[in-house]
């Protein structure tokens, strides 16, 4: 009973449906020796002539009898087309080193190691390009020829730690498997001698069922094999297993109900095929119909010759038809590929352009390493290309890359002598912070410290191996300074609130202070009060308001007298500038001197307005009579340079105040 002729699979086609026992009658077909080696032959001829005839049907068989040939060896790899491998060159090196921490963790190593394999290659490449990065950094940078570059990476080191995880599993797994292969395959080859042996006249036939179904069992228990064996030992167990139905002359019905129970197995498999043909997940029905082949080949025995041809064709029909729509994904897949290359290739082409552009100054390159660093995350964000320019787009990503640094290390040189200059600017100004660092003329010392370290900020950069050392320096001389301020001012606080109470009981004094009427006594009277208030010295700054309460009275005690406006104006001034200097308030006390600045300009070009209007009127013809807008235009003018002499004497003041 020979296995149909058109199968690509090798003529293994599996075993009977039924099993064959002690009834069999011996009135079976008589098929000699010559015979079957003639059928053999004609199969293997009419083989070739289809794989002859329709070469793609053999190319789609191939890729079922190849990847079943591989799981066959090691049922693990079975378990891989449930995980999805992932675009791993899109992914980071932080989500590299999660995800294979993840996958070293299965217990069926070896339905990871493709993923695994794929993970190690994009983070290599990351990985590897980061530390050329680093290196010309440091190649630029350093300054001192013995001293060689060193870079430690955790990342690096926990993805070290589960590779090697992973290849200690998959070590230990192969040293198991082989083991077991080559058991397996002594078994297997074992058990076809014996039933080439089975062929023996003088044995009893019930012993011999007996042993032959007890190999069948046997093989059927035997386990994987290697693949490069798979097929010439699964051929060579049926060939001898046909040979020895033929040898039994099997009786024509049980043989016909072998036959019709394989025929309904095998198109129970071509009627899922059928349906696998319209399933939208193409990787999900390729693996399927991976295990209908297995089924087809090691479980079913053949069908009669009539049915032998039309079912194979049609098996392999469908076979191809899911083998194409593969294919066509695949397609599908290599143009994606493809507008990655394009993409890649933009991205690459925007690199080597940057890598031209000559900027000056180092805020500017930080913005062209910014937009560097961000090509490069779209360039390994862009996915996969096609693996036959995979190496080549690497290395022109990678040139364009080295270019740009290149070019900016070459800026970086040029300004190392302003670096130099920038130190030696740094080192004075730490020499002079600690020169005054011990200074306890707190009022003269502490804006000479302010300015330092407005200074500092002005300074550029300086070489990157004394940053740190200098610049703790600097700070440790200036907080140092500002530590003893800070002890100083909190003496100066039990001060501040003793005159804060001093002050408020004042308050109540003064409130109950009445004028006598005589003008010299009255203003002589409140000009004591001022002194006294004075005299109780600054109050913490919280409780400033106390100041603008002793201002109200003040201004009420002025209204009263009869001063006249600028003599008021200026006491209320002077007293709030007293006030403003006691606080050493420098900033109040500038704005101050800026905005009288202002109110002088501004009462200025009015007063030259006024008097452009005055001879506007004086060159008509009734100038000698002036009418009631020039007098009113003259009155204006009086005002304003009587309030011009006003601003004029509080500038006057404050500068004195400064001087």
């Amino acid at each position: 009973m020979l296995e149909e002729k058109n199968d690509n699979l090798q003529e293994a086609d599996g075993k009977t449906g039924i099993e064959i026992n002690d009834s069999v009658q011996n009135d079976a077909i008589e098929t000699s020796n010559s015979e079957t080696e003639n059928a053999i032959s004609l199969s293997e001829t009419e083989s070739t002539e289809q794989i002859s005839e329709d070469t793609n049907h053999q190319t789609a068989l191939d890729a079922i009898t190849n990847s079943n040939a591989e799981e066959s060896e090691d049922e693990t790899l079975k378990e891989r087309h449930d995980i999805p491998m992932k675009d791993y060159h899109t992914f980071s090196l932080d989500a590299l080193v999660d995800e294979l921490k993840k996958l070293v963790n299965t217990d069926k190593i070896m339905s990871v190691k493709d993923h695994i394999e794929e993970i190690k290659k994009s983070f290599l490449l990351q990985f590897n390009h980061f530390i050329e990065e680093k290196k010309e950094e440091f190649n630029a940078s350093n300054q001192d020829p013995n001293e060689e570059f060193e870079y430690h990476s955790p990342l690096k080191s926990k993805f070290d730690e589960y590779y090697n995880v992973f290849r200690e599993k998959r070590n230990a797994h192969f040293k198991h498997l082989q083991t077991n292969l080559k058991s397996n395959l002594e078994n297997r080859l074992a058990i076809v001698e014996e039933l080439k042996e089975l062929i023996n006249p003088q044995e009893n036939i019930k012993d011999v069922l007996k042993h032959f179904n007890d190999l069948r069992e046997r093989w059927k228990n035997a386990g994987p094999i290697p693949k490069d064996k798979y097929n010439h030992v699964w051929n060579n167990y049926h060939f001898h297993l046909e040979n020895f139905y033929d040898y039994l002359h099997l009786d024509r019905e049980a043989r016909d109900l072998d036959f019709k129970y394989n025929l309904e197995q095998k198109q129970k498999i071509i009627t899922r095929v059928e349906e696998l043909v319209n399933e939208a997940d193409i990787s999900k029905a390729f693996r399927e119909l991976q295990d209908l082949h297995r089924i087809w080949k090691e479980d079913i025995g053949p069908v009669s010759k009539e049915h032998r041809d039309a079912i194979w064709n049609t098996f392999s029909e469908l076979t191809k038809k899911i083998h194409d729509k593969r294919e066509l994904l695949f397609e599908s897949q290599r143009a994606n590929e493809q507008k990655n290359l394009e993409a890649k290739k933009e991205i690459i082409a925007k690199i080597e352009v940057l890598g031209t552009e000559k900027v000056n100054s180092h805020a500017q390159w930080l913005l062209q390493i910014q937009k560097v660093e961000s090509l490069r995350n779209d360039f390994f964000a862009a996915g996969k290309v096609p693996n036959e320019v995979n190496e080549e787009t690497w290395a022109a990503f990678k040139n364009a890359v080295r270019n740009f640094n290149s070019f900016k290390n070459s800026f970086y040189k040029d300004i190392k002598k302003d670096q130099t200059d920038n130190l030696n600017k740094k080192m004075a100004l730490v020499a002079k912070a600690k020169e005054l660092q011990e200074s306890t003329d707190f009022n003269t010392t502490t804006p000479i410290m302010k300015q330092i370290q407005e200074e500092w900020k002005q300074i550029g950069h300086v070489p990157k191996k004394y940053s740190d050392k200098i610049w703790k320096e600097f700070k440790d001389a200036c907080n140092h300074y500002f530590d003893k301020l800070k002890e100083h001012k909190s003496e100066e606080n039990t001060e501040e609130v003793a005159a804060f109470d001093n002050k408020k009981a004042y308050l109540d004094t003064l409130r109950a202070f009445e004028l006598t009427g005589d003008h010299k006594t009255d203003l002589d009277a409140i000009k004591l009060h001022i002194e006294t208030w004075k005299g109780f010295g600054k109050v913490p700054f919280s409780r400033r308001h106390i100041e603008g309460k002793f201002n109200k009275i003040l201004d009420a005690l002025f209204e009263k007298l009869s001063l006249s406006k600028k003599d008021s104006e200026m006491m209320r001034f002077s007293n709030r500038i007293d006030s403003l200097s006691e606080n050493n308030d420098t900033r109040k006390l500038d704005n101050e001197k800026i905005f009288i600045m202002r109110k002088i300009e501004e009462v200025q070009n009015e007063i030259f307005q006024l008097e452009n209007n005055i001879q506007f009127f004086t060159n008509t013809k009734n100038a000698k009579k002036e009418n009631s807008i020039v007098l009113e235009v003259r009155k204006n003018i009086a005002i304003h340079k009587e309030s011009l002499e006003v601003w004029k004497d509080k500038l006057k003041q404050l500068r004195n105040l400064n001087q």
